[in-house]
């Protein structure tokens, strides 16, 4: 089985200091990461962020969760990046995703366009990408990237610095599973808002399927990351009254009501004591293969970081 991979969510506008201060913290608790979000009001710019993290630390690996596709073309991306992979000694993962949150494209003006057209600029974007860090010339021709003669700055790992890809959907997950490495296992987010359903691990098992059928004999050397999504991390010892709580409040901003079990086994809903959510992630690491887990901001989930960390 893959080793334990745990991620630490940094979004908040801190000072330098601050940042610096909570990415060492991260790194002495045993973290495998620390990401930021990728949005245009209420944080601080990822790439910035990534950059001082990364100065700030010498074994904590960088990276965004996760790059909105639309907000940057992909071969300036790709020289950022590289050049974050370099200035860490090669301790950058690139996590990139088709753009989801519209009121911010209608506060910029920009189109958002049908999810079809999103996922499709993210597949030519992640080969614009993967062809900007290879460090080698290459020309691309798609219906929205076109690359002449170009070469790019290459990333310290070659062939180029592990790539995150999630989604909760046939379509991502297909790509996901053609070229990323680490896959992200979310919920599917519907016109009217969250899938319940998509929270539970039957959904799951049917994504890691459409992984699976898309990687081919790649299957194997693939990693899957989830995290906490439809109700925030929760330590407690009162498991039924939270497990009724997250019911109630999931019927009603979805419809669907679900089981208590189906809620205790979610991959996405974190909730119990750390003895209880250190054995389900035990669990869901081996019945699933899912190893990376976002565990929130820095110490939020401590106590069962600390039963897992380095096993």
């Amino acid at each position: 089985m893959r080793p334990f991979h745990f991620l630490a969510d940094a979004r908040e506008i801190v000072s330098g200091t601050e940042l610096a201060a909570r990415a060492r913290r991260s790194e002495d608790l045993g973290y495998h990461a620390l990401v930021t979000p990728d949005h245009l009001m209420g944080q601080l710019s990822p790439v910035v962020a990534m950059s001082a993290i990364a100065a700030a630390t010498s074994t904590l690996r960088v990276g965004a969760f996760v790059l909105n596709n639309d907000l940057r073309h992909p071969a300036v991306l790709a020289q950022d990046l590289a050049a974050i992979d370099v200035l860490s000694d090669g301790r950058l993962d690139i996590a990139i995703g088709a753009g989801w949150n519209k009121p911010e494209y209608d506060a910029l003006g920009i189109p958002f366009d049908a999810t079809p057209v999103r996922q499709a600029r993210l597949a030519e974007a992640i080969a614009v990408l993967k062809g900007s860090l290879s460090g080698e010339q290459f020309s691309f021709d798609g219906e929205y990237y076109r690359i002449t003669d170009y070469t790019g700055e290459p990333a310290a790992q070659r062939p180029h610095p592990p790539l995150f890809v999630g989604g909760g959907g046939r379509r991502t997950l297909t790509l996901a599973g053609r070229e990323a490495d680490i896959v992200g296992l979310a919920p599917r987010i519907t016109r009217t808002g969250l899938d319940a359903w998509s929270l539970t691990v039957e959904a799951t098992r049917e994504k890691i399927e459409w992984v699976r059928e898309a990687a081919g004999a790649r299957f194997a050397e693939l990693e899957f990351n989830v995290y906490p999504s439809g109700w925030p991390p929760v330590l407690t010892d009162d498991l039924a009254g939270e497990v009724s709580t997250v019911i109630a409040s999931l019927a009603e901003r979805t419809g669907l009501e679900l089981t208590e079990r189906q809620v205790l086994d979610s991959p996405h809903l974190f909730i119990g004591s750390a003895d209880r959510l250190a054995e389900k992630f035990q669990q869901l690491r081996e019945e699933l293969g899912i190893s990376s887990f976002l565990l929130g901001s820095v110490g939020e989930l401590e106590p069962v970081l600390s039963k897992l960390a380095g096993s």
